[in-house]
């Protein structure tokens, strides 16, 4: 049976401690703050980047460096026959498209999944991919399996500000004023490869109340129902609020443990976007 190796980057929410406990390798994604060049939960925790976020500092995203990645590639082929490389969303970053060209060059030995996951969906597949390998799969197989089912999640979202979506150019100015205005709660959702809008809530509550009904129907329809999905959750900057949505899910959708509502941090690359504040649940079937 052939060793296999399993790569994602700091966009699953998997932290470098938790990647260390799953005996997987994590690549950091790199932000540049006021044009100094800092590394996902290497150099920039999540504290100090709220912070800066707060303070109006010029942010921006990076893709993992090309010879980060190729040292890290080179470095576990010295000791694993195979990789499995699972990227964040194709749809989201161009490191996806980045790690398919380079992987051309490793005569198959890289199989780089796309399957336009992010953040606990992306987590997911690499749970699920390390459960492939001690079931005996190889890393064709793998990639093949993850990219099939690859639309058997959705996410939802809750933006507490529009001032992000603004600068990021989602909104035009006279939108996002209107919407502040109004005090509005936009849910966004996440179906495959892109982020886009799903509805407009005047409260908090409403939105919340938007977000479980929406994943409930994405089980009941497109998943074979709840007793088949696990409902993932992400906050920015919050866990005081998710802690109190995840008591509201679960009651909404009963049957499951506090693990099919795993929650985590979302990662900083999508945070940048949409700021403090932010609510999110998703729904995957399970495999």
């Amino acid at each position: 049976m052939k060793k296999i190796a399993i790569v994602t980057d700091s966009n699953s929410g998997i932290s470098q401690k938790e990647a260390s406990e799953l005996g997987i390798r994590v690549l950091p994604m790199p932000f540049y703050i006021n044009e100094t060049m800092y590394y996902e939960d290497i150099t920039l925790d999540q504290d100090t980047f709220y912070a800066r976020l707060a303070e109006g500092a010029d942010i921006s995203i990076s893709q993992p460096m090309v010879g980060d990645i190729l040292d890290l590639w080179n470095e576990l082929l010295r000791e694993y026959d195979e990789i499995v490389h699972i990227p964040m969303s194709s749809g989201l970053s161009g490191s996806c498209e980045t790690a398919l060209s380079l992987a051309q060059d490793f005569e198959g030995k890289v199989q780089v999944v796309n399957n336009q996951r992010i953040s606990v969906t992306q987590r997911l597949s690499v749970l699920e991919a390390l459960q492939m390998v001690r079931d005996g799969a190889n890393a064709a197989q793998i990639r093949q399996q993850l990219e099939d089912t690859r639309f058997d999640s959705s996410i939802y979202i809750m933006v507490d500000t529009l001032t992000y979506l603004r600068k990021g150019g989602r909104l035009t100015p006279a939108v996002a004023a209107i919407g502040s205005l109004l005090r509005l709660k936009p849910v966004l959702q996440i179906q495959g490869e892109k982020l886009d809008a799903f509805a407009t809530s005047r409260s908090v509550r409403q939105a919340k109340k938007t977000m479980i009904e929406a994943v409930q129907k994405d089980a009941a329809e497109r998943f074979g129902g709840a007793e088949h999905c696990v409902f993932h959750m992400a906050y920015t900057h919050n866990p005081e609020d998710l802690d109190l949505f995840r008591q509201e899910a679960m009651a909404a959708i009963p049957g499951h443990s506090i693990e099919d509502f795993y929650a985590v941090a979302l990662s900083l690359s999508i945070s940048c976007h949409i700021g403090p504040g932010a609510l999110a649940i998703t729904c995957c079937r399970r495999h």
